[in-house]
């Protein structure tokens, strides 16, 4: 079962979410995404968001190649809670995002007088993401061969398979997903995935289709 330790219901959640849009970069409920923040903008949001409820929704432009302040983005998110920050000594935030529950824009408002961007964000329909139902049935045994099929060669990044063997499945999907270098449309298919069962099946799929065509190697951003 998957699901989010202490978050709070989907009623608490807001209707207005502040987004960072970034092209190949997923965050899944459950997962743990650290990041750089050094424009000027998103730095705004992080001290707003430290500020107010700790909440940022991660999401993707349409296109990757897009330029723009206010680039077209996909319809569907996932919201982050804030557990760490450091201000560093040149000005940047590195922050860690524990992804909370994904969501769908209804529309987007003007952005702030801080320049970043803030959507009207429903979560009801995503509600399971928090309260999970039934078990995910994954099928380990096949994960782990297409895991080792497209890693196995990544001299850079060598994995350590004695942890990833005994990683839960539901874990084992959500950090794959999120480090595995798949495309930003591929990376948003599995962030639509109706289930853990659906994005798992998904998952393999990819990675299979990865090791055929020769591509291995893991994302540069850590996954924890």
């Amino acid at each position: 079962m998957t699901g989010v330790a202490h978050a709070p219901s989907v009623d608490a959640l807001p209707s207005v979410l502040p987004i960072f849009p970034i092209a190949g970069v997923l965050l899944l409920p459950g997962g743990r995404l650290p990041l750089n923040i050094f424009e000027p903008r998103y730095l705004a949001m992080v001290e707003d968001a430290i500020a107010g409820d700790h909440l940022i929704g991660m999401i993707q432009p349409r296109d990757p190649l897009a330029g723009g302040d206010r680039a077209p983005i996909y319809a569907t998110g996932c919201a982050g809670k804030i557990t760490r920050f450091e201000s560093t000594d040149d000005g940047r935030y590195l922050i860690m995002l524990a992804g909370l529950c994904r969501f769908r824009v209804i529309d987007e408002l003007p952005s702030t007088e801080r320049g970043y961007r803030r959507v009207h964000a429903d979560f009801a329909r995503f509600a399971g993401d928090i309260k999970p139902g039934e078990e995910a049935e994954i099928d380990h045994a096949r994960l782990m061969r297409a895991l080792r099929a497209c890693c196995d060669d990544d001299e850079d990044q060598p994995l350590e398979w004695r942890a990833i063997e005994h990683t839960s499945g539901p874990s084992l999907v959500i950090s794959l997903s999120m480090m595995l270098p798949f495309s930003p449309s591929e990376k948003q298919g599995l962030l639509e995935a109706r289930d853990t069962t659906e994005r798992a099946q998904m998952l393999v799929t990819l990675m299979e289709m990865m090791a055929a065509e020769g591509r291995v190697g893991t994302d540069d951003r850590t996954i924890q």
